[in-house]
């Protein structure tokens, strides 16, 4: 073979051998070798079957299971953020949705397994609703005195800032109204029939049962005006998560008629324990962050996470592997 033959040859063969190396590199870079997928069961408690948290828990499901195709999600219905917070404290639940309110009431409080609560993101806040008949007198929650009123089922958040709010303006709910202690799946359709003269909620905005409601039956929120909360943080040392804040004239067209309606918004946590796997709880975590535009295409509270502020979990210790992915990620 000529000389000229063999070098070509051999330059020919050299540059396979580089263009192996930069497709073996490329390789290595695109596709996580060594690096397994989390794999197991976990149970996510979120809220009644009608709530934003259940809402939010279907299309979370979802994600994960795209982000996570090894992990098998099983959603558990609650009624609410007290029973959420019991739950994943015993190791009944794996993950769950609670409001700030509730999470340092559990802990205040000492009950079982409260220091190992942990927190993974900071997600939306919930905005206290209070619904009356369009036509209806009540004009304050002072004129829930003597009324028929729903206010959350004992294990929810909204049981909890319902009592906290009538006590705040000197209203015994046990003696001073006759409270229904029934949820969001309830509420709307007993308000409609007559059977309660108002009734509170406590979700993200807008909360599709409460905008299904206004559709077909004359609604109005009543204002919980800016003193409100000043009254609530006076009432004990543990409300302090609540703020003021403004429902937007178009949250809910139909029952606010263009009006700005002034309540109180109570920040929202995934939450789970120092049990979880930190691996498994990174993967969580990242997984809530970036399925947020997905999410909120349908259940629009969810478009308000944002990473710059998820990592802040007051009053709960941020998870290890939320932290883990808090680092690596970049807002």
């Amino acid at each position: 073979m000529p000389p000229a033959s063999r070098i070509s040859r051999r330059r020919a063969l050299q540059g396979s051998a580089a263009a192996l190396v930069v497709f073996g590199l490329l390789l290595w870079w695109l596709l996580p070798f060594g690096q397994s997928s989390p794999s197991g069961q976990l149970t996510f408690s979120t809220g009644s079957h009608s709530g934003v948290y259940q809402r939010y828990g279907v299309l979370l499901k979802e994600a994960l299971a795209r982000d996570m195709p090894d992990v098998e999600i099983d959603l558990q219905t609650s009624e609410g953020s007290q029973q959420n917070l019991a739950r994943v404290a015993s190791g009944e639940a794996d993950f769950t949705i609670a409001t700030a309110d509730a999470v340092a009431k559990y802990k205040r409080e000492g009950l079982p397994n409260a220091d190992r609560l942990r927190g993974c993101a900071r997600l939306y806040d919930d905005y206290v609703q209070l619904i009356v008949p369009k036509r209806s007198p009540i004009t304050t929650v002072d004129d829930l005195r003597g009324k028929v009123v729903g206010v959350g089922q004992k294990g929810s958040g909204v049981r909890l800032v319902a009592d906290r709010i009538l006590k705040a303006v000197g209203i015994d709910p046990a003696r001073d109204i006759t409270a229904v202690p029934a949820g969001i799946d309830r509420t709307p359709e007993q308000l409609e029939s007559g059977a309660l003269d108002a009734f509170f909620w406590s979700g993200g905005l807008p909360t599709n049962t409460v905008r299904e409601l206004s559709e077909r039956f004359e609604i109005r929120l009543v204002p919980l005006e800016s003193g409100l909360v000043e009254k609530v943080h006076a009432a004990s040392d543990m409300t302090g998560y609540y703020r003021s804040a403004v429902m937007p004239a178009d949250a809910y067209r139909l029952a606010q008629n263009g009006v700005p309606v002034p309540t109180l918004a109570v920040p929202n946590l995934l939450v789970t324990t120092d049990r979880m796997d930190p691996e498994l709880t990174e993967g969580f975590t990242r997984t809530v962050i970036r399925s947020r535009d997905h999410i909120g295409n349908t259940v629009h509270p969810a478009q308000l996470v944002d990473l710059r502020t998820a990592v802040y979990t007051d009053p709960l210790p941020l998870h290890e592997g939320a932290r883990r992915y808090y680092r690596s990620a970049k807002p």
